[in-house]
């Protein structure tokens, strides 16, 4: 091993050095350029998208029967009340999407249930606000404040998303107020995550309980997605969130705006997973992908367009279709009258159909329609992906201030599960049930984790 002498050993580590840039003044701190270029700041940008992001605060009285009620000694010697009642708190986010209209878009699960919206702006301003609609299917709700002089924030198409670009989350995490993190896009189109309709973009910039419903913005400041729901055994952040694209979300509110509800197409088949019994029996070829198709409802779009009982329907706008919820997932993410793209397989050759995409019927309901007394209340089917779950039942996804359904006590985010104790599967049981013009009305309902009776007069 060759030797270097102190003397060359201090000449060469002089001259590394005069080859560095210069160093800040101060130590510890991060140079003020690097290869003559300003270092880059997040912070211009966010000075005009914070603005746009608020607090939401929803409060929720529950009425619980007192389990000492029952008890004679009890009830004799403290006078017990039948019921009492506590007031459940949420925090979460939302973002202003019309500055004008006083629009605000958020989760669903923020405010389902709640008597008492309160937004609250960056500037300390605070606000009552009123539900326009919400939809429990892609977990979202547009709300309206009084309020002037606010800042709303730009739509980005989210289409465009690239896995790898940059992204930043706004929101109020456990309610420490407002709050940023980046990252990047992890994942785009993830679905299988949780209830609903679901494409949702991954990202692993840091989303906590309260970010629910906040912005994720690109670096131009645009709204790309409205965050929504993490993944972690902890229940804090761990580097897996997911957020609802903004393409999605302002078809939704766009809908919920105009309708109350969200008006989803359908093809009006019915499907069957094509496993590997059922691939043979069909005598397909092994690795055969998609589902085939059971039945095809008479008139519907999918009759229209030449789809028949036996064919395996293999993708939708060039998207994979493998069970009946990933198809019930394209279709509720697609509004009437979208033209549309079938890939089917049929003895043997692989065609190419199209088709637009018609109403469901009563799939979303308005209550007036099936029962006076039920009348400024809007309903919906459950999600596919929570019926395969085992729940069923029909939820309230909007309930007009002063309406019969609201002095009733109906509220936006029930879900009917029987009327006078009779189950109800889906809309079209519910329309049944209420045909036979029953009296008097009693709706069994659950909000939240709770389980409720309600007379409706």
């Amino acid at each position: 091993m060759r030797k270097t002498s102190g003397a060359v050993l201090l000449r060469l580590v002089l001259g590394a050095c005069a080859a560095l840039p210069a160093l800040p003044a101060a130590a510890g701190t991060l140079p003020v350029t690097v290869g003559g270029q300003a270092l880059p700041s997040l912070a211009p940008m966010l000075k005009n998208v914070t603005p746009a992001v608020v607090n939401i605060a929803s409060k929720t009285r529950v009425r619980e029967r007192n389990p000492f009620f029952d008890d004679p000694v009890f009830r004799q010697f403290f006078g017990l009340p039948p019921e009492q009642e506590r007031t459940e708190q949420s925090l979460g986010s939302g973002v202003i999407i019309d500055a004008r209209k006083g629009y605000v878009l958020t989760n669903n699960h923020v405010i389902a249930g709640a008597d008492r919206i309160r937004v609250t702006l960056q500037d300390g301003r605070s606000f009552d606000a009123r539900v326009l609609g919400a939809d429990p299917g892609s977990d979202l709700a547009v709300l309206q404040i009084p309020a002037q002089s606010l800042h709303a924030l730009p739509v980005a198409d989210s289409s465009k998303l690239q896995v790898g670009d940059f992204v930043v989350a706004v929101g109020d995490p456990f309610g420490l107020g407002q709050t940023v993190t980046s990252g990047i896009v992890s994942a785009l189109g993830r679905s299988g995550v949780g209830d609903g309709y679901q494409e949702f973009i991954q990202t692993d910039a840091s989303i906590n309980p309260g970010n629910s419903g906040g912005a994720l913005v690109n670096l131009a400041g645009q709204l790309v997605g409205i965050n929504t729901m993490i993944i972690s055994p902890s229940g804090g952040n761990v580097g897996i969130g997911f957020a609802i694209p903004s393409d999605l979300a302002l078809d939704v509110m766009r809908q919920l705006i105009d309708y109350g509800s969200v008006r989803r197409g359908t093809l009006g088949v019915q499907v069957q997973r094509l496993d590997p019994p059922l691939r043979r029996a069909l005598k397909l070829p092994a690795g055969t992908a998609g589902v085939v198709v059971t039945r095809v409802a008479a008139g519907s779009t999918a009759a229209r367009a030449g789809v028949r009982v036996g064919d395996v329907l293999q993708a939708v706008n060039g998207q994979a279709v493998d069970s009946d919820l990933a198809l019930g997932t394209l279709e509720g993410l697609l509004p009437v009258g979208r033209r549309v793209r079938m890939q089917v397989l049929r003895a043997g050759r692989t065609l190419g159909l199209a088709a637009v995409l018609q109403g469901p019927g009563i799939a979303d309901s308005e209550g007036g329609a099936l029962d006076p007394r039920l009348a400024g209340a809007s309903f919906s089917d459950i999600p596919p992906g929570q019926r395969e779950q085992g729940r069923y039942g029909v939820a309230v996804t909007r309930v007009l201030p002063g309406s019969a359904a609201a002095r009733a006590g109906l509220r936006v985010g029930d879900v009917v599960i029987a009327v006078n104790r009779a189950g109800v599967i889906g809309l079209h049981g519910l329309d049944a049930l209420l045909r036979r013009h029953l009296h008097p009305l009693v709706l069994t309902i659950l909000r939240g984790n709770r389980g409720y009776y309600l007379e409706v007069r």
